[in-house]
């Protein structure tokens, strides 16, 4: 879907229309311009760091300040031109015993890389009729608040599971940010909510992540455990996990506006279907080698090899047989002691439902 905004004042000349049409020919399916003023939302960040909700995550806390306004990534900044690339696709649930699932924006190359290429292209093509506009692409790595942003641009509304959903895109999608030192008319926010009564999401959390609509405890969602925690993951949750072994698409799945959304238009230029569903007992037998040639370019290698097989393990613990035993039994001696852990916490329940 392709989102263009008129108004009288580009019958004269209009910069920002010619951005948003350079974004849609780059390839990104939305496009939206904000101001760049404080953000809306900066006081629900502050209220949910106050709450502990953001975990092991002491990235935000530390920098919390630099959320509040966008001139903490480029200076003297004027607009935002917020995009959404989507990545919805077909998955092959077939034959997934063994398998470990994997959120689908990490069935591919590392999306933060792509982001940034098609950004930085972006502000290169934009440059040549603007020659003295700065600009900076980035893409959630920044202290940028971008689902807030997003909704400014008219993007979409903030659902009650915490994710940005456009009427004709759903949610499957990464959102990125072109940061300009240029006054760019604005285009009008998004101010409905159309998740009406609807509580799918809340309702298919298998961890209870959601505190009440839009407020998410990240210490108990399925993404953050298999992603952002580093130590061991809390027993009073492992088994909720299912056979996620990274992030967790739930609340997407079930959510109405998805099944209705379009399918991502230009995903096989970065779509790997080899990590769409992983082998867990392949996992458990990887050395760091073997690993880091299999997800250096992907979004797997954040987590590196212990905490990618800690989550396997966990995951043959709850959806594992006695055949898998052997492979835990391995894993139960490797160096990592977080991987020693996760397999000794498998094996027992996989002898526990045996009996």
């Amino acid at each position: 879907m392709r989102k263009h905004i008129f108004t009288d004042a580009q019958q004269i000349y209009d910069a920002g229309n010619i951005l948003k049409t350079l974004a849609f020919d780059i390839g990104f399916d939305l496009a939206g311009i904000a101001s760049a003023s404080k953000a809306d939302g900066f006081h629900h960040l502050s209220s949910w760091l106050e709450k502990g909700f953001q975990g092991e995550m002491d990235y935000i806390p530390k920098r919390v300040n630099a959320y509040e306004h966008p001139s903490s990534i480029l200076e003297n900044v004027r607009s935002i031109l917020m995009v959404g690339y989507n990545y919805k696709h077909l998955v092959n649930d077939e034959n997934n015993t063994g398998k470990g699932r994997v959120a689908k924006y990490a069935h591919g190359r590392d999306y933060h890389e792509v982001l940034w290429n098609k950004l930085d292209q972006l502000l290169e093509k934009f440059q040549k009729n603007h020659p003295d506009c700065k600009g900076r692409g980035v893409v959630d790595t920044a202290p940028l608040l971008e689902r807030d942003f997003a909704r400014r641009a008219g993007l979409g509304w903030i659902g009650k599971n915490t994710m940005l959903i456009n009427k004709k895109a759903g949610s499957f999608m990464v959102l990125g940010a072109l940061l300009l030192d240029m006054e760019l008319t604005p285009d009008q926010p998004f101010i409905k909510d159309h998740c009406g009564s609807c509580t799918a999401c809340l309702s298919a959390c298998p961890t209870e992540a959601f505190i009440q609509p839009k407020i998410l405890d990240a210490t108990r969602c399925i993404s953050y455990l298999t992603i952002e925690t580093k130590n061991e993951i809390p027993h009073e949750h492992r088994s909720k996990m299912q056979d996620w072994i990274f992030g967790c698409d739930i609340c997407q799945d079930v959510c109405p506006w998805n099944k209705k959304a379009s399918h991502a238009k230009d995903w096989k230029s970065w779509h790997n279907p080899d990590i769409e569903s992983l082998d867990l007992v392949e996992l458990l037998g990887m050395d760091n080698s073997t690993f880091k040639a299999k997800f250096k370019d992907t979004p797997h290698w954040r987590r590196k090899r212990k905490g990618i097989l800690r989550n396997a393990c966990i995951a043959l613990g709850n959806t594992g047989g006695r055949e898998h035993l052997a492979a835990l039994e391995k894993a139960r001696l490797d160096n990592e002691p977080l991987i020693r852990e996760s397999a000794t916490w498998a094996i027992e329940q996989i002898q526990k439902r045996s009996l």
